[in-house]
Protein backbone atom coordinates (compact mmCIF):
# COMPACT_ATOMS: atom_id res chain seq x y z
CA UNK A 1 0.00 0.00 0.00
CA UNK A 2 1.43 3.40 -1.01
CA UNK A 3 1.75 6.34 1.38
CA UNK A 4 -1.11 8.16 -0.36
CA UNK A 5 -3.36 5.11 0.00
CA UNK A 6 -2.51 4.99 3.70
CA UNK A 7 -3.49 8.64 4.05
CA UNK A 8 -6.78 8.12 2.22
CA UNK A 9 -7.52 5.02 4.30
CA UNK A 10 -6.92 7.09 7.42
CA UNK A 11 -9.45 9.68 6.24
CA UNK A 12 -12.05 6.99 5.58
CA UNK A 13 -11.43 5.50 9.03
CA UNK A 14 -11.79 8.97 10.54
CA UNK A 15 -15.20 9.42 8.92
CA UNK A 16 -16.29 6.00 10.19
CA UNK A 17 -15.21 6.79 13.76
CA UNK A 18 -17.05 10.11 13.74
CA UNK A 19 -20.15 8.39 12.32
CA UNK A 20 -19.92 5.96 15.26
CA UNK A 21 -20.13 9.02 17.58
CA UNK A 22 -16.54 8.75 18.81
CA UNK A 23 -15.56 12.25 20.04
CA UNK A 24 -13.99 14.16 17.17
CA UNK A 25 -10.86 15.08 19.14
CA UNK A 26 -10.21 11.46 20.08
CA UNK A 27 -10.88 10.35 16.48
CA UNK A 28 -8.47 12.91 15.03
CA UNK A 29 -5.67 12.08 17.45
CA UNK A 30 -6.17 8.31 17.22
CA UNK A 31 -6.21 8.14 13.40
CA UNK A 32 -3.30 10.57 13.04
CA UNK A 33 -1.16 8.75 15.61
CA UNK A 34 -1.93 5.36 14.04
CA UNK A 35 -1.21 6.68 10.55
CA UNK A 36 2.10 8.22 11.56
CA UNK A 37 3.06 5.01 13.32
CA UNK A 38 2.31 2.98 10.18
CA UNK A 39 4.19 5.42 7.94
CA UNK A 40 7.20 6.42 10.00
CA UNK A 41 7.38 4.06 12.96
CA UNK A 42 6.41 4.26 16.61
CA UNK A 43 9.16 6.66 17.67
CA UNK A 44 8.16 9.31 15.09
CA UNK A 45 4.47 8.94 15.98
CA UNK A 46 5.20 9.18 19.70
CA UNK A 47 7.47 12.16 19.12
CA UNK A 48 4.77 13.92 17.09
CA UNK A 49 2.30 13.29 19.89
CA UNK A 50 4.62 15.22 22.18
CA UNK A 51 5.84 17.95 19.82
CA UNK A 52 2.68 18.92 17.90
CA UNK A 53 0.48 19.70 20.95
CA UNK A 54 3.32 21.71 22.47
CA UNK A 55 3.91 23.70 19.27
CA UNK A 56 0.22 24.41 18.89
CA UNK A 57 -0.43 25.31 22.52
CA UNK A 58 2.54 27.71 22.62
CA UNK A 59 1.13 29.79 19.77
CA UNK A 60 0.80 33.22 21.37
CA UNK A 61 -2.34 34.14 19.40
CA UNK A 62 -4.11 31.08 20.85
CA UNK A 63 -4.09 32.73 24.28
CA UNK A 64 -6.85 35.04 23.07
CA UNK A 65 -9.31 32.13 22.80
CA UNK A 66 -9.86 31.52 26.55
CA UNK A 67 -9.94 35.28 27.15
CA UNK A 68 -12.68 35.90 24.59
CA UNK A 69 -14.57 32.87 25.93
CA UNK A 70 -14.27 34.29 29.46
CA UNK A 71 -15.53 37.65 28.17
CA UNK A 72 -18.60 36.00 26.65
CA UNK A 73 -19.39 33.81 29.65
CA UNK A 74 -18.96 36.73 32.07
CA UNK A 75 -21.36 38.87 30.02
CA UNK A 76 -23.79 35.97 29.93
CA UNK A 77 -23.72 35.04 33.62
CA UNK A 78 -23.67 38.64 34.90
CA UNK A 79 -26.51 39.59 32.51
CA UNK A 80 -24.70 42.58 31.03
CA UNK A 81 -26.58 42.30 27.73
CA UNK A 82 -30.16 42.35 29.02
CA UNK A 83 -30.34 46.12 28.62
CA UNK A 84 -29.72 45.83 24.87
CA UNK A 85 -32.89 43.79 24.37
CA UNK A 86 -35.00 45.95 26.68
CA UNK A 87 -33.95 49.15 24.91
CA UNK A 88 -34.52 47.62 21.45
CA UNK A 89 -37.94 46.35 22.58
CA UNK A 90 -39.05 49.82 23.65
CA UNK A 91 -37.83 51.55 20.51
CA UNK A 92 -39.38 48.92 18.23
CA UNK A 93 -42.69 48.56 20.10
CA UNK A 94 -44.70 50.05 17.22
CA UNK A 95 -43.01 48.02 14.47
CA UNK A 96 -44.67 44.78 13.23
CA UNK A 97 -42.74 41.92 14.80
CA UNK A 98 -40.89 44.45 16.94
CA UNK A 99 -40.01 42.01 19.73
CA UNK A 100 -38.50 39.55 17.24
CA UNK A 101 -36.51 42.35 15.59
CA UNK A 102 -35.40 43.46 19.07
CA UNK A 103 -34.10 39.93 19.65
CA UNK A 104 -31.97 40.26 16.49
CA UNK A 105 -30.58 43.60 17.70
CA UNK A 106 -29.97 42.15 21.15
CA UNK A 107 -28.12 39.18 19.65
CA UNK A 108 -25.98 41.51 17.54
CA UNK A 109 -25.12 43.46 20.69
CA UNK A 110 -24.22 40.29 22.57
CA UNK A 111 -22.18 39.11 19.58
CA UNK A 112 -20.06 42.24 19.86
CA UNK A 113 -18.85 41.21 23.32
CA UNK A 114 -18.84 37.45 22.84
CA UNK A 115 -17.47 34.99 20.33
CA UNK A 116 -19.89 32.14 20.66
CA UNK A 117 -23.20 31.62 18.90
CA UNK A 118 -24.23 29.07 21.54
CA UNK A 119 -23.75 31.60 24.37
CA UNK A 120 -25.57 34.21 22.28
CA UNK A 121 -28.55 31.89 21.72
CA UNK A 122 -28.67 30.87 25.36
CA UNK A 123 -28.57 34.47 26.61
CA UNK A 124 -31.22 35.78 24.21
CA UNK A 125 -33.32 32.64 24.64
CA UNK A 126 -33.72 33.31 28.34
CA UNK A 127 -34.49 37.00 27.82
CA UNK A 128 -36.40 37.29 24.55
CA UNK A 129 -38.44 34.10 24.09
CA UNK A 130 -40.52 34.36 27.31
CA UNK A 131 -41.17 38.03 26.47
CA UNK A 132 -42.44 37.16 22.99
CA UNK A 133 -44.59 34.29 24.28
CA UNK A 134 -46.06 36.69 26.85
CA UNK A 135 -47.20 38.98 24.02
CA UNK A 136 -48.73 36.00 22.14
CA UNK A 137 -46.08 35.74 19.45
CA UNK A 138 -46.15 32.52 17.47
CA UNK A 139 -43.79 30.13 19.34
CA UNK A 140 -42.16 29.03 16.09
CA UNK A 141 -41.35 32.61 15.11
CA UNK A 142 -40.14 33.46 18.62
CA UNK A 143 -37.78 30.52 19.05
CA UNK A 144 -36.70 30.40 15.40
CA UNK A 145 -35.70 34.06 15.50
CA UNK A 146 -33.54 33.65 18.59
CA UNK A 147 -31.95 30.43 17.32
CA UNK A 148 -30.83 32.00 14.04
CA UNK A 149 -29.94 35.36 15.59
CA UNK A 150 -27.46 33.51 17.78
CA UNK A 151 -25.41 32.65 14.69
CA UNK A 152 -24.48 36.33 14.40
CA UNK A 153 -22.23 35.66 17.41
CA UNK A 154 -19.58 33.98 15.27
CA UNK A 155 -19.61 36.64 12.54
CA UNK A 156 -19.44 39.92 14.41
CA UNK A 157 -16.06 40.12 16.17
CA UNK A 158 -14.71 38.84 18.43
CA UNK A 159 -15.16 35.38 16.92
CA UNK A 160 -13.57 32.21 18.27
CA UNK A 161 -13.98 30.46 14.91
CA UNK A 162 -12.16 33.30 13.12
CA UNK A 163 -9.33 33.29 15.64
CA UNK A 164 -8.72 29.56 15.15
CA UNK A 165 -9.02 29.91 11.38
CA UNK A 166 -6.54 32.79 11.40
CA UNK A 167 -4.02 30.71 13.36
CA UNK A 168 -4.28 27.72 11.01
CA UNK A 169 -4.51 29.66 7.74
CA UNK A 170 -1.93 32.23 8.92
CA UNK A 171 -4.28 35.07 8.06
CA UNK A 172 -4.67 38.42 9.83
CA UNK A 173 -7.16 38.03 12.65
CA UNK A 174 -7.86 41.76 12.58
CA UNK A 175 -8.61 41.45 8.85
CA UNK A 176 -10.96 38.53 9.50
CA UNK A 177 -12.72 40.52 12.22
CA UNK A 178 -13.20 43.47 9.85
CA UNK A 179 -14.54 41.18 7.11
CA UNK A 180 -16.89 39.56 9.60
CA UNK A 181 -18.50 42.90 10.46
CA UNK A 182 -19.97 43.26 6.95
CA UNK A 183 -21.15 39.65 6.87
CA UNK A 184 -22.71 39.99 10.34
CA UNK A 185 -24.55 43.19 9.46
CA UNK A 186 -25.92 41.75 6.20
CA UNK A 187 -27.05 38.62 8.08
CA UNK A 188 -28.84 40.69 10.73
CA UNK A 189 -30.54 42.84 8.08
CA UNK A 190 -31.60 39.67 6.24
CA UNK A 191 -33.20 38.25 9.39
CA UNK A 192 -35.08 41.51 10.01
CA UNK A 193 -36.39 41.45 6.42
CA UNK A 194 -37.65 37.88 6.95
CA UNK A 195 -39.47 38.91 10.14
CA UNK A 196 -41.07 41.99 8.53
CA UNK A 197 -42.22 40.09 5.44
CA UNK A 198 -43.62 37.13 7.39
CA UNK A 199 -45.49 39.33 9.86
CA UNK A 200 -46.81 41.49 7.01
CA UNK A 201 -48.16 38.40 5.25
CA UNK A 202 -49.50 36.84 8.45
CA UNK A 203 -50.07 39.40 11.26
CA UNK A 204 -51.18 36.61 13.61
CA UNK A 205 -47.54 35.52 13.92
CA UNK A 206 -46.79 38.66 15.94
CA UNK A 207 -49.92 40.39 17.27
CA UNK A 208 -49.75 44.14 17.80
CA UNK A 209 -48.85 44.66 21.47
CA UNK A 210 -50.89 47.92 21.55
CA UNK A 211 -48.12 49.20 23.82
CA UNK A 212 -47.56 52.95 23.75
CA UNK A 213 -44.22 53.86 25.29
CA UNK A 214 -43.54 57.55 26.04
CA UNK A 215 -40.48 58.97 24.27
CA UNK A 216 -38.76 59.84 27.54
CA UNK A 217 -39.06 56.20 28.65
CA UNK A 218 -37.39 55.11 25.41
CA UNK A 219 -34.54 57.53 25.99
CA UNK A 220 -34.26 56.44 29.63
CA UNK A 221 -34.03 52.78 28.52
CA UNK A 222 -30.82 53.55 26.63
CA UNK A 223 -29.00 53.95 29.95
CA UNK A 224 -29.14 50.15 30.39
CA UNK A 225 -27.08 49.65 27.25
CA UNK A 226 -23.95 51.27 28.69
CA UNK A 227 -22.25 48.00 29.80
CA UNK A 228 -22.18 46.56 26.27
CA UNK A 229 -21.36 49.91 24.64
CA UNK A 230 -18.46 50.52 27.04
CA UNK A 231 -17.00 47.05 26.43
CA UNK A 232 -17.46 47.41 22.66
CA UNK A 233 -15.69 50.78 22.62
CA UNK A 234 -12.89 49.39 24.76
CA UNK A 235 -12.33 46.33 22.55
CA UNK A 236 -12.93 47.72 19.07
CA UNK A 237 -11.49 51.16 19.72
CA UNK A 238 -8.20 49.70 20.94
CA UNK A 239 -8.13 46.85 18.45
CA UNK A 240 -8.82 48.77 15.26
CA UNK A 241 -6.99 51.85 16.54
CA UNK A 242 -3.80 49.83 16.86
CA UNK A 243 -3.52 50.28 20.63
CA UNK A 244 -3.39 46.53 21.23
CA UNK A 245 -3.39 43.30 19.21
CA UNK A 246 -6.26 40.82 18.79
CA UNK A 247 -4.41 38.56 21.22
CA UNK A 248 -4.40 41.25 23.89
CA UNK A 249 -7.96 42.34 23.08
CA UNK A 250 -9.43 39.20 24.65
CA UNK A 251 -7.74 39.80 28.00
CA UNK A 252 -8.65 43.49 27.99
CA UNK A 253 -12.26 42.65 27.12
CA UNK A 254 -12.49 40.07 29.91
CA UNK A 255 -11.01 42.57 32.37
CA UNK A 256 -13.45 45.26 31.22
CA UNK A 257 -16.40 42.91 31.64
CA UNK A 258 -15.29 42.14 35.20
CA UNK A 259 -15.02 45.83 36.05
CA UNK A 260 -18.35 46.70 34.41
CA UNK A 261 -20.15 43.78 36.12
CA UNK A 262 -18.69 44.85 39.49
CA UNK A 263 -19.81 48.46 38.96
CA UNK A 264 -23.26 47.29 37.88
CA UNK A 265 -23.50 45.09 40.97
CA UNK A 266 -24.21 41.89 39.05
CA UNK A 267 -20.87 40.19 39.75
CA UNK A 268 -21.22 37.52 42.42
CA UNK A 269 -18.91 34.70 43.34
CA UNK A 270 -21.22 31.91 41.99
CA UNK A 271 -21.56 33.75 38.66
CA UNK A 272 -17.82 34.36 38.43
CA UNK A 273 -17.11 30.71 39.29
CA UNK A 274 -19.55 29.45 36.65
CA UNK A 275 -17.97 31.71 34.00
CA UNK A 276 -14.47 30.44 34.88
CA UNK A 277 -15.53 26.76 34.88
CA UNK A 278 -17.32 27.03 31.52
CA UNK A 279 -14.31 28.84 30.06
CA UNK A 280 -11.95 26.09 31.24
CA UNK A 281 -14.17 23.28 29.93
CA UNK A 282 -14.75 24.92 26.55
CA UNK A 283 -11.10 25.86 26.10
CA UNK A 284 -9.95 22.33 26.94
CA UNK A 285 -12.37 20.79 24.43
CA UNK A 286 -11.30 23.23 21.70
CA UNK A 287 -7.59 22.62 22.25
CA UNK A 288 -7.99 18.83 22.13
CA UNK A 289 -9.80 19.10 18.78
CA UNK A 290 -7.29 21.64 17.45
CA UNK A 291 -4.32 19.46 18.47
CA UNK A 292 -5.95 16.51 16.69
CA UNK A 293 -6.37 18.65 13.57
CA UNK A 294 -2.69 19.66 13.73
CA UNK A 295 -1.69 16.00 13.96
CA UNK A 296 -3.96 15.20 11.02
CA UNK A 297 -2.28 17.94 8.99
CA UNK A 298 1.13 16.36 9.65
CA UNK A 299 -0.17 12.89 8.80
CA UNK A 300 -1.71 14.07 5.52
CA UNK A 301 1.45 16.00 4.63
CA UNK A 302 3.75 13.02 5.24
CA UNK A 303 1.45 10.60 3.40
CA UNK A 304 0.87 13.01 0.53
CA UNK A 305 -2.88 12.43 0.74
CA UNK A 306 -3.68 16.11 1.28
CA UNK A 307 -1.76 17.21 -1.82
CA UNK A 308 -3.19 14.28 -3.79
CA UNK A 309 -6.78 15.26 -3.01
CA UNK A 310 -6.18 18.94 -3.72
CA UNK A 311 -4.44 18.24 -7.03
CA UNK A 312 -7.10 15.70 -8.00
CA UNK A 313 -9.94 18.15 -7.42
CA UNK A 314 -8.15 20.88 -9.38
CA UNK A 315 -7.28 18.42 -12.20
CA UNK A 316 -10.98 17.77 -12.74
CA UNK A 317 -10.90 21.01 -14.71
CA UNK A 318 -14.13 22.11 -13.06
CA UNK A 319 -14.89 25.82 -12.87
CA UNK A 320 -14.22 27.77 -9.71
CA UNK A 321 -17.98 28.10 -9.22
CA UNK A 322 -18.49 24.33 -9.33
CA UNK A 323 -15.67 23.71 -6.85
CA UNK A 324 -17.02 26.37 -4.49
CA UNK A 325 -20.51 24.87 -4.72
CA UNK A 326 -19.05 21.47 -3.85
CA UNK A 327 -17.26 22.97 -0.83
CA UNK A 328 -20.49 24.69 0.29
CA UNK A 329 -22.38 21.40 -0.02
CA UNK A 330 -19.72 19.54 1.99
CA UNK A 331 -19.88 22.05 4.85
CA UNK A 332 -23.68 22.09 4.86
CA UNK A 333 -23.68 18.28 5.14
CA UNK A 334 -20.99 18.32 7.84
CA UNK A 335 -22.91 20.99 9.71
CA UNK A 336 -25.87 18.63 9.99
CA UNK A 337 -23.86 16.26 12.18
CA UNK A 338 -20.75 18.02 13.59
CA UNK A 339 -20.25 21.07 15.74
CA UNK A 340 -18.71 23.94 13.73
CA UNK A 341 -15.18 24.13 15.12
CA UNK A 342 -14.72 20.38 14.78
CA UNK A 343 -15.99 20.48 11.19
CA UNK A 344 -13.62 23.36 10.37
CA UNK A 345 -10.52 21.84 11.92
CA UNK A 346 -11.29 18.46 10.37
CA UNK A 347 -11.44 19.83 6.82
CA UNK A 348 -9.03 22.78 6.66
CA UNK A 349 -5.93 20.63 5.95
CA UNK A 350 -7.58 19.58 2.66
CA UNK A 351 -9.68 22.64 1.78
CA UNK A 352 -7.11 25.41 2.34
CA UNK A 353 -4.70 24.21 -0.39
CA UNK A 354 -7.63 24.01 -2.82
CA UNK A 355 -8.72 27.59 -2.11
CA UNK A 356 -5.11 28.79 -2.34
CA UNK A 357 -4.50 26.99 -5.66
CA UNK A 358 -7.67 28.53 -7.09
CA UNK A 359 -6.18 31.94 -6.40
CA UNK A 360 -8.95 32.93 -4.01
CA UNK A 361 -8.45 35.10 -0.93
CA UNK A 362 -7.99 33.04 2.23
CA UNK A 363 -9.29 35.99 4.25
CA UNK A 364 -12.50 36.08 2.20
CA UNK A 365 -12.86 32.31 2.51
CA UNK A 366 -12.42 32.50 6.28
CA UNK A 367 -15.49 34.72 6.62
CA UNK A 368 -17.53 32.65 4.14
CA UNK A 369 -16.51 29.50 6.02
CA UNK A 370 -17.60 31.04 9.32
CA UNK A 371 -21.00 31.82 7.82
CA UNK A 372 -21.24 28.28 6.41
CA UNK A 373 -20.39 26.74 9.77
CA UNK A 374 -23.01 28.88 11.50
CA UNK A 375 -25.65 27.71 9.01
CA UNK A 376 -24.81 24.24 10.30
CA UNK A 377 -25.71 25.42 13.81
CA UNK A 378 -29.39 25.66 12.80
CA UNK A 379 -29.56 22.83 10.23
CA UNK A 380 -31.35 19.58 11.18
CA UNK A 381 -30.89 16.95 12.45
CA UNK A 382 -28.35 18.31 14.98
CA UNK A 383 -28.69 22.12 14.83
CA UNK A 384 -26.92 22.90 18.11
CA UNK A 385 -28.54 26.34 18.51
CA UNK A 386 -31.96 24.73 18.18
CA UNK A 387 -31.28 22.38 21.09
CA UNK A 388 -29.80 25.24 23.13
CA UNK A 389 -33.05 27.19 22.69
CA UNK A 390 -35.11 24.12 23.55
CA UNK A 391 -33.10 23.53 26.74
CA UNK A 392 -33.43 27.18 27.75
CA UNK A 393 -37.19 27.60 27.17
CA UNK A 394 -38.17 24.11 28.31
CA UNK A 395 -41.79 23.06 27.76
CA UNK A 396 -42.84 26.33 26.10
CA UNK A 397 -42.06 24.79 22.68
CA UNK A 398 -41.09 21.48 21.10
CA UNK A 399 -37.86 20.86 19.20
CA UNK A 400 -39.89 20.37 16.00
CA UNK A 401 -41.44 23.83 16.44
CA UNK A 402 -38.01 25.45 16.72
CA UNK A 403 -36.81 23.68 13.56
CA UNK A 404 -39.95 24.84 11.71
CA UNK A 405 -39.31 28.35 12.97
CA UNK A 406 -35.86 28.58 11.38
CA UNK A 407 -36.98 27.47 7.88
CA UNK A 408 -37.44 30.90 6.26
CA UNK A 409 -34.36 32.26 8.02
CA UNK A 410 -32.37 29.35 6.59
CA UNK A 411 -33.41 30.37 3.08
CA UNK A 412 -32.20 33.91 3.83
CA UNK A 413 -28.88 32.47 5.09
CA UNK A 414 -28.29 30.78 1.74
CA UNK A 415 -29.15 34.04 -0.05
CA UNK A 416 -26.61 35.89 2.12
CA UNK A 417 -24.03 33.19 1.32
CA UNK A 418 -24.78 33.70 -2.38
CA UNK A 419 -24.08 37.44 -2.00
CA UNK A 420 -20.85 36.88 -0.04
CA UNK A 421 -19.53 34.39 -2.61
CA UNK A 422 -20.66 36.33 -5.69
CA UNK A 423 -19.46 39.71 -4.42
CA UNK A 424 -16.24 39.12 -2.42
CA UNK A 425 -15.74 42.86 -1.93
CA UNK A 426 -18.57 42.81 0.60
CA UNK A 427 -16.13 41.02 2.88
CA UNK A 428 -12.84 42.47 1.60
CA UNK A 429 -13.87 46.16 1.58
CA UNK A 430 -13.23 46.95 5.27
CA UNK A 431 -9.98 44.91 5.54
CA UNK A 432 -8.80 46.68 2.37
CA UNK A 433 -9.19 50.10 3.99
CA UNK A 434 -6.48 49.16 6.49
CA UNK A 435 -3.93 48.32 3.80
Amino acid sequence: MSDVQIGLTGLILLVVLIALRIPIGVSLIGVSFGGLWYLMGFNVAWGSLGIVPYQFATNWVLSSVPMFLLLGFLCYHTQLTQGMFRAARMWLAGVPGGLAIAAVFGSAGFAAVSGSSVACSAAMGRIAVPEMIKYRYNPELATGTVAVAGTIGALIPPSIIMILYGIIAQESITGLFLGGISAGIITAVGYIVVILVRVKLNPELAPDTQEVIPFQDKVWALKDTWPVILIMIGIFGGLFGGVFTPTEAGAIGACLSLIVAAIKGSLTWPRFRDAILETLLTTSALIIIAVGASLLTRFLALSGAGDFLSEWIISLDASVVVILLAIVLIYVLLGMFLEPIGAMLLTLPIVLPIIDNLGLSLLWFGVVLTKLLEVGMITPPIGMNVFVIKSVVGKLVTTAQVFRGIFWFLIMDFFVLFLLITFPDIILFLPGLGN
